[in-house]
């Protein structure tokens, strides 16, 4: 009887090392789910951080300096882009062309004048 009793107890001692390991299992993934939703930034957060390079390209496009950005001031600057990044000056882009160019602010400094 002895014997059978101590069956039941590592049968015990087993499943409740189970169930330990299963709540520890669910606490880590709860854990990482609350960690992940911390880093992600919240829609507003996109917005902020895309606005100091909004501000910038606004320096460079808007010549006026009227705080806003007229078409003829987004056509030139968008001319002078595409005159910069054809390289091979066939008046077309190609993706070499597109993936190889960086913005170069002092390249802008008179467009729109």
């Amino acid at each position: 009887m002895l014997w059978k009793s101590m069956i039941l107890t590592r049968r015990n001692v087993a499943s409740g090392m189970v169930v330990i390991a299963v709540l520890a299992g669910m606490w880590a993934m709860l854990g990482t789910a609350v960690a992940q939703k911390n880093v992600v930034p919240k829609a507003q957060d996109n917005v902020a951080l895309g606005e100091n390079e909004a501000r910038q390209l606004m320096l460079l496009i808007d010549t006026g300096k009227t705080g806003k950005i007229s078409k003829h001031e987004w056509m030139s600057f968008m001319e002078a882009e595409f005159d910069r990044l054809d390289v091979k000056k066939d008046g077309e882009l190609d993706v070499k062309e597109l993936t190889q160019s960086q913005l170069r602010v002092s390249h802008f400094g008179s467009v729109g004048k």
